[in-house]
């Protein structure tokens, strides 16, 4: 079974439902026999790679809330990471744009270190809170999971790999993702957001006893047309204008 995951670095219910996927396969009796293949999804293209701002800074400006109410938002998402396991310091994620990340893991693809380099930055921006904006930064993680850092540097000195951000965001939104975390099962079932155990869980035996057209499993969460929002269950990012 092949699971494809769209997903941001700067989302943090991506982490979380990454992680839910990955508990819950370990209930799974073909475990062995599921593949992951992570697939890039900007929140927010436009971000600013330094922004000088804190995470509850960043709250505040986007959400046109009070530095209290900010506060609260992450101490209740840092208690919803818990839950799975993970330790999460969101106080210290440092906002940032994200591309330079997605072209590094699309690169670590074709070293066979994808996997290793998505957990590794999930894990620098919401537990360690690093700037993963930053080439440097960049650079010491993918040296962290085995990649040759020289290479790597070459990688983000060019605009290699942008291609193929872009083709994931084309297809994601081809196949109506408008928020994430975003899992396809086989192309046969879809999971929209960071969904509790039994719903991955189902969704992941039908995809494998089953031979059925692409199903949706809807997520709970309400469509907030126009504005991109992090609700229970994942980020939604806001609504592009036709060109």
């Amino acid at each position: 079974m092949n699971i494809e995951i769209w997903s941001d670095f700067m989302c943090p219910f991506c982490y979380i439902g990454k992680r839910r996927l990955e508990n819950v396969l370990e209930q799974f009796p073909h475990r062995n026999e599921v593949k992951f293949e992570f697939k890039s999804f900007e929140l927010d293209p436009n971000a600013e790679v330094h922004t000088g701002k804190t995470n509850t800074d960043y709250l505040v400006s986007k959400y046109n809330i009070s530095k209290e109410q900010a506060q609260g938002m992450n101490a209740q998402m840092n208690a919803n990471a818990r839950t799975t396991g993970l330790e999460y310091n969101i106080d210290a994620m440092v906002p940032t744009n994200s591309f330079a990340a997605h072209r590094l893991t699309h690169w670590a693809k074709s070293q066979d270190k994808a996997l290793e380099l998505s957990e590794r930055l999930f894990q620098a921006v919401f537990i360690e809170g690093k700037h993963v904006g930053d080439h440097e930064v960049l650079l010491q993680l993918a040296e962290e999971v085995g990649l040759d850092r020289s290479a790597a540097a070459v990688i983000l000195e060019s605009n290699q790999f942008a291609e193929q951000v872009r083709a994931d965001q084309a297809e994601g939104e081809q196949l109506g993702i408008r928020g994430v975390p975003f899992f396809v099962l086989d192309r046969k079932f879809a999971i929209s957001g960071a969904q509790p155990d039994e719903v991955f869980l189902d969704a992941i035996q039908k995809a494998w006893d089953e031979r059925s057209p692409f199903t949706m499993v809807e997520s709970s969460a309400a469509d907030n047309e126009g504005s991109g929002v992090c609700t229970e269950e994942g980020c939604e990012v806001p609504k592009r204008d036709s060109k």
